[in-house]
């Protein structure tokens, strides 16, 4: 799992923040579906225009990568979000910052509130909650240690063809699909049997 971010995240700044409040903390912000990266771009953008970036030091759209499966067997490296809907921003609060987040085109509101401290000038929208040390420290672990998941277009009960191996150009069904492992299980004729063999995503072409 990797976050679309040029700037590594340093687990340091965790200790740092957790002894000094005051220090910039991680929020969520919900965005409109689908304009993550768009809304990443914009608010990077106004961060500079805005002369913030001592208050607004990081934006982030956690993804991960996988491996897509196509329907001739060939592999795809993509990226997929995390959490569809979120950036996460790494602030030090205040109402000037607050304004620049919660105004950018396509944020709908930071996530979580607490009733300590009012910002919006009046506007009477209370102030954002960060995240926890732990949850921060959670998802940049995954971040680093998750391997590539495989993705397929086939599920049970899908009709496939072999591709290759010593059942090419048989035909089945899929019974089960084991992403974790990149294989599937299939049911294919064999001397006018149906038996179970197992295959690699890669070996299989889905039918109609």
């Amino acid at each position: 799992m990797t976050f679309a971010s040029e700037e590594p995240y340093d687990s340091a700044q965790l200790e740092e923040t957790s002894e000094n409040p005051t220090d910039a903390r991680w929020y969520a912000v919900q965005v409109a579906s689908g304009c993550e990266k768009r809304v990443k771009t914009n608010l990077e953008q106004r961060i500079q225009t805005l002369d913030v970036g001592d208050r607004i030091l990081q934006v982030e759209i956690p993804q991960t990568p996988i491996v897509k499966m196509r329907k001739d067997g060939t592999r795809q490296q993509l990226e997929e979000k995390v959490f569809p809907g979120y950036v996460l921003v790494r602030m030090l609060m205040d109402d000037d910052a607050w304004q620049v987040v919660k105004n950018t085109p396509n944020v709908i509101n930071f996530v979580g509130a607490e009733q300590k401290r009012r910002y919006g000038r009046g506007r009477g929208h209370v102030k954002p909650l960060p995240l926890s040390f732990s949850e921060v420290e959670r998802i940049f672990k995954q971040t680093r240690e998750q391997e590539p998941v495989v993705k397929t277009h086939v599920s049970a009960g899908d009709k496939i063809m072999v591709l290759s191996g010593p059942f090419k150009d048989f035909e089945g069904e899929v019974i089960e699909v084991s992403p974790e492992r990149s294989k599937l299980k299939a049911l294919l004729s064999i001397f006018g049997r149906d038996t179970p063999v197992e295959l690699e995503f890669n070996q299989v072409q889905k039918q109609g």
